[in-house]
């Protein structure tokens, strides 16, 4: 077993500590009862970190805790819980989980789009309490024909949406930080702009404070009492106590929402809306895709451990690091 010591921050799935384990010399920081006493005397020690969605910040307080800190492995596509702009400029390298769960989250943005205008878990409802018998038919519902849906984030995942929607016949747009060459469809500087012409917008961009609030009042009216957002990303993205207020007034007409701003809790406001879809945060969870993204964290660390450098590296952590 490596002396390469790693720091498991929070309650991690088990092929992730096994396979650490096996390697590595590894700590779990959540079974610790003295956390700060094991930290003072221990951290020096310590050159991996390992953490997640829900392990709390892996900030620059956390970290230099850990004078000998190498790497951070992050569980998960999403990193805005580490502050890697941090860690880059002192010489610490954070990897993410890329594409192994692009698919899966792309497939549940289409189910959630499709969910959302059909109304399929308010028809299921429907069915379940007996209405169909007791009051006829169930209502009528939107429909994504003759639709166009603007993309906030044309990265891997909201190409791979993209790829999906193209196969529905939607008309397609996209916003993001630049315009991209290669992608065929119409690039909006403006949110704002986009939001006005497009009957959906789907969100999916990365998030972190540069993007907080992005999807704002402004942007939310613009899509208008027909217009629907969808959120796979974050719910930092979208201020969400003006998202509520306008879907609650008919001012914005739908929303299918699988992630929110303060998890797991959920604006009580939104449980008796009939124009939401309201999932748990499960765009990557399945089975498949979670033990994916489990094993490219342990290669990761692995991989840095016996100097063969880093699998994915996050953009501000590039691999060979520069202090």
């Amino acid at each position: 077993m490596s002396e390469f010591e790693v720091l498991i921050t929070g309650p991690i799935m088990p092929l992730i500590r096994e396979g650490l384990e096996a390697r590595l010399k590894v700590h779990r920081l959540y079974e610790i009862a003295d956390k700060a006493a094991f930290i003072a005397s221990h951290g020096k020690a310590i050159r991996g970190l390992v953490g997640g969605s829900g392990h709390g910040k892996i900030d620059a307080a956390f970290m230099q805790q850990f004078p000998n800190l190498q790497i951070v492995g992050n569980f998960g596509v999403g990193y805005d819980g580490v502050d890697a702009k941090w860690a880059g400029e002192n010489g610490i390298v954070v990897t993410n989980t890329p594409d192994v769960l692009t698919d899966e989250v792309a497939d549940l943005a289409m189910g959630l789009l499709i969910s959302t205008v059909r109304r399929l878990p308010q028809a299921d409802r429907y069915v379940r309490e007996g209405k169909w018998v007791s009051a006829g038919n169930f209502p009528l519902t939107g429909s994504l024909r003759e639709k166009k849906m603007g993309i906030l984030g044309l990265g891997r995942i909201g190409a791979a949406i993209a790829k999906r929607a193209a196969a529905f016949g939607l008309a397609l747009a996209y916003h993001s930080r630049s315009p991209k060459p290669e992608v065929p469809y119409p690039y909006y500087a403006s949110l704002v702009d986009m939001a006005r012409d497009v009957d959906i917008l789907m969100v999916i961009a990365p998030g972190g404070e540069s993007t907080r609030g992005i999807v704002s009042r402004a942007v939310m009216e613009a899509l208008g009492p027909a217009g629907v957002l969808i959120n796979v990303a974050r719910g930092t993205l979208v201020d969400e106590p003006v998202m509520v207020e306008l879907l609650k007034s008919g001012k914005l007409g739908a929303a299918g929402l699988d992630v929110f701003e303060k998890e797991p809790a959920v604006p009580s406001e939104l449980f008796p809306l009939e124009n939401v879809v309201l999932l748990p945060h499960v765009g990557s969870a399945s089975h498949y895709t979670r033990n994916k993204m489990g094993q490219l964290v342990v290669d990761n660390v692995v991989s840095f451990s016996e100097g063969r450098g880093p699998l994915t590296p996050v953009p501000e952590t590039p691999w060979p690091l520069h202090k």
